[in-house]
């Protein structure tokens, strides 16, 4: 099924060290192509990578830019496919607002994080909205240390951590996008 109105954000900013000092993350090559992947598996509507440096923004689009060129498409059509969901913005707002401009309305952004907050809600509260096809959403993904949590707090949904059979969920991004999508979007229900 077509999940053209849930959308994948990862960002570089606002990201924490692992001081809780906010700071700007740099961009790495695996975080596009795996998290395009599963964004292109799941059939979302689009994967935004949220990046204000523009020497970083450089390296990120002229990635974007050969797997979309003839000869990208020729070296690795796969690649062609997942990348052209990739969508390169400066700021989260610019997200929002583009989202609201194609869309006609403002997404539910979704916060995640491997900590647990207060108002966080489950993988089937979130799974049943989607499913519902009402609102789009906004899945925010964070780098570093995470989202700040000051900047959580202003989401209208936190969705709850990814646990797996012990209290250790210290994810890469990538792994925890993957996991998040599956739970969300899979036709397998477990």
């Amino acid at each position: 099924m077509k999940n053209d109105h849930v959308f994948v954000a990862l960002l570089h900013y606002p990201a924490m060290d692992r001081e809780g000092k906010i700071i700007v993350t740099s961009f790495t090559t695996m975080d596009l192509h795996d998290i395009a992947r599963p964004a292109r598996a799941y059939e979302v509507g689009g994967f935004y990578i949220v990046q204000p440096v523009d020497g970083q923004r450089i390296v990120i689009q002229r990635q974007i830019s050969y797997w979309l060129s003839e000869e990208g498409r020729r070296a690795n059509p796969t690649r062609y496919e997942i990348v052209r969901l990739v969508r390169l913005k400066y700021t989260l707002d610019e997200v929002v607002e583009e989202l609201k401009r194609e869309r006609g309305r403002r997404p539910v952004l979704v916060g995640t994080d491997a900590r647990k907050y207060p108002n966080s809600v489950s993988y089937a509260e979130l799974r049943d909205r989607i499913e519902r096809r009402e609102e789009d959403f906004l899945l925010l993904f964070g780098t570093g240390y995470g989202i700040p949590p000051d900047m959580m707090r202003t989401f209208d949904l936190i969705l709850e951590p990814v646990y797996g059979a012990a209290d250790w969920n210290h994810l890469s991004v990538r792994n925890a996008a993957a996991i998040i999508l599956d739970r969300l979007l899979s036709r397998n229900r477990c």
